[in-house]
């Protein structure tokens, strides 16, 4: 038998898990890219050359 400060506890818990759950799923609806977006290929392109310019700069320190 549980007594009440457990129950609160795993009621707590339940609810701290169920906030996380929700926070891990808006993450990952911004993670994955919109497939409605079209980019335009500059814009593609100036972010390919960024991210290949910060890789090599990482690289070096």
């Amino acid at each position: 038998m549980f007594h009440p400060n457990q129950s609160e506890t795993r009621e707590d818990i339940r609810e701290y898990v169920a906030q996380l759950q929700l926070h891990m799923a808006l993450q990952a609806r911004n993670l994955v890219p919109s497939l409605t977006n079209t980019r335009d290929s500059r814009e593609k392109l100036l972010q390919d050359t960024q991210a290949t310019i910060e890789k090599i700069v990482s690289r070096h320190f």
